[in-house]
């Protein structure tokens, strides 16, 4: 017979399952470096700490996240693997492949079985809150599917020619940011689904709403920027400065 003991830490584990699904990060930094110039923009530093570190750390550091598995460019393997050992939630560094939905594929199959729950985030944006990581870690654990966003600040118009086709009702809009957090077979499924049916997605909320699931909204931040341009850099640096000075 199973001691009371045995039974009360049972039913705690239950318990906690149910509060805290075990949650693995998908970092994401196999792009090429083309709009930096030729740097390759994943170790260039932000105050002294590389782009990729500051990542990791993020979600290192972020109760609600389990393990983590980094997918890079097999070029960088070598060099990410020894930024990789100073975290202690990455579980491996695997090779990306050619699209961002093969390498979140990779990701994913390096994911360890026990994990419910699959945040998929760009290596390229190291400054993300960690209120963010809650929120959207919380809503996915209750509805399947969610990501960040922030409302869109500019007007936007839809071009096919270079003349305006359309206007969308601005306060419609919003800039999608990243972690996306999934319910794991549920990505896994809608990322095979897009590689069967040629779907060439930028985001891996596409390929969960091009399942007909739909995918929650949560609070992203401005902070939460992707770094892609030399520019990027001394706005990341600015909001670094401010951090640390507060």
């Amino acid at each position: 017979a199973m001691k009371l003991s045995d039974l009360l830490r049972k039913a705690q584990s239950v318990k906690q399952k149910l509060e805290h699904p075990y949650t693995a990060a998908v970092i994401v930094a196999a792009g090429s470096a083309s709009r930096m110039g030729g740097v390759d923009k994943i170790f260039v530093p932000i105050a002294k700490l590389p782009v990729i570190c500051r990542t990791l750390a993020a979600f290192n550091n972020h109760p609600a996240i389990d393990e983590i598995v980094v997918v890079t460019r097999p070029d960088v393997m070598e060099r990410m693997s020894r930024v990789c050992v100073a975290y202690e939630k990455v579980r491996i560094v695997v090779a990306g492949g050619a699209s961002r939905t093969e390498s979140v594929q990779k990701g994913l199959a390096a994911v360890s079985e026990s994990a419910q729950l699959v945040a998929v985030h760009d290596g390229a944006r190291p400054l993300v809150p960690a209120e963010v990581i809650t929120k959207t870690v919380a809503k996915a654990a209750k509805f399947g599917a969610a990501a960040p966003a922030i409302p869109v600040k500019d007007t936007i118009k839809v071009s096919e020619t270079g003349a305006v086709d359309a206007t969308p009702r601005r306060e419609t809009l919003f800039a999608v940011q990243t972690p996306q957090v999934f319910d794991a077979d549920l990505l896994r499924g809608a990322l095979q689904n897009a590689e069967e049916h040629g779907l060439a997605l930028t985001d891996d909320c596409s390929a969960v709403e091009a399942l007909g699931m739909s995918v929650q909204l949560t609070e992203g931040s401005e902070e939460n920027i992707k770094i892609t341009t030399p520019l990027d850099l001394e706005l990341a640096e600015a909001i670094v400065a401010r951090r640390d000075a507060t």
